[in-house]
């Protein structure tokens, strides 16, 4: 009997190209979708660019281009310019913009999470003071910030900026005004917050910061670290800052400082408390602080120089309200008419009164470890006061 053998079967061909079809017909959507996306890329920035200036925020770019095939979405902004317009008390809607101008904006977006921003800025920046000659130059080493849940109610926003600095321009002069070695500014809608009264909480951090032309105390570096809680807010919809602060007040909110700590050299300052808005729009609120090393930094109060210069009648009006600075100067003159160098004694020994008057407020306390001073400082009508002393003015918000 002969051996019978069976030709195998063959198998289709066409199941060999399932998988590449496929992956093709993938390849496609996908790059539909992506280009898709890119379109609406204009017409997504230009509405928010629209709202935004309704509210006196005014954003343009020279020059845009989308790029990040085939997962991201990456929107190149060239000649990035801000104006601002009614964002201040003081500011007015027929006053010419601040407007800040820098290089370039680039926003990433991942195609499959597109709720999430994240944003780099290129130095520097350049600020015109209402339509004049440039005032500041801002510059930084890297700064970028993320975004999470636009379009719809931001969850969640930050901006960093490592070695940021700001310079006061007068012509081709350029002088120091501001230093930081790092910045951090965090925001989030807090955990069972209403989205028709949301409640903010925030936090900032500054490291190695520093101040001029301001007071010689914020000229030495510090290091601080805020958080607070927002309440009274109505919505997330763009409006002027005067016009939101306005809100705030109408709706009874207030700022919470949840803790704050300040530490400069020797000195490391805490407070905790609660701060509104008066009907004028000014800080009304008490702030319980507690302070070490309080008397080692009276010196840089600048005192005794500012007594031998004459007190000027803006710090008397702090200070001590009602006195004149002729009446200082008299009281001087007449120190040293009746012993000679006794009113020189008495401005080099103002620092010791004032560090007396200070450890008299409150009560002895402990702070990390070091001895300290605990006592209020209150905000009532936006002027501040330190026990009964009032030691400063700040401008209203509306």
């Amino acid at each position: 009997m002969s051996d019978i053998s069976l030709a195998p079967r063959r198998r289709p061909l066409w199941r060999l190209f399932i998988m590449p079809i496929l992956l093709v017909v993938a390849a496609l959507g996908w790059s539909a979708f992506w280009f898709y996306s890119a379109s609406q890329v204009d017409s997504a920035s230009d509405a928010w660019r629209a709202r935004e200036a309704k509210s006196g925020r005014v954003y343009d770019c020279a020059k845009r281009s989308v790029a990040g095939f085939p997962f991201r979405l990456e929107v190149r902004c060239d000649g990035v310019s801000v104006s601002l317009s009614s964002q201040t008390a003081e500011q007015t809607a027929t006053q010419a913009p601040v407007t800040a101008k820098l290089g370039e904006i680039l926003v990433v977006a991942q195609v499959y999470d597109p709720k999430l921003l994240i944003a780099e800025f290129t130095a520097p920046a350049t600020i015109y003071d209402r339509g004049q000659q440039p005032s500041m130059a801002v510059n930084w080493r890297t700064a970028r910030s993320s975004v999470v849940g636009l379009p719809g109610v931001p969850q969640r926003a930050s901006i960093v900026f490592d070695d940021a600095s700001i310079d006061r321009l007068n012509g081709a002069v350029q002088a120091p005004l501001a230093r930081a070695k790092h910045i951090e500014l965090h925001g989030r809608l807090a955990e069972g917050s209403a989205l028709d009264r949301p409640v903010i909480e925030t936090m900032l951090k500054i490291e190695s910061g520093s101040v001029q032309e301001v007071h010689p105390l914020l000229a030495e570096p510090l290091d601080a670290d805020l958080r607070t809680r927002l309440s009274g807010l109505k919505d997330f919809s763009p409006k002027p800052w005067p016009q939101r602060f306005r809100e705030i007040q109408a709706a009874g909110g207030h700022v919470e400082i949840v803790q704050s700590r300040i530490v400069q050299g020797d000195l490391v300052a805490v407070a905790a408390g609660t701060l509104g808005l008066s009907a004028n729009g000014r800080l009304d609120g008490e702030l319980q602080m507690t302070v070490a090393g309080i008397e080692k930094v009276i010196p840089a109060l600048g005192i005794e120089k500012m007594l031998d210069e004459g007190v000027p009648q803006a710090t008397l009006d702090r200070v001590a309200p009602g006195v004149k600075t002729s009446d200082v100067n008299n009281l001087f003159g007449a120190l040293d008419r009746a012993i000679p160098g006794l009113g020189k004694v008495v401005k080099q020994n103002a620092n010791i009164g004032v560090a007396a008057g200070i450890n008299a407020l409150g009560k002895e306390a402990v702070l990390e470890g070091k001895k300290a001073r605990s006592f209020p400082l209150r905000f009532v009508d936006g002027t501040v006061f330190l026990g009964p002393l009032k030691v400063a003015q700040v401008p209203p918000l509306f």
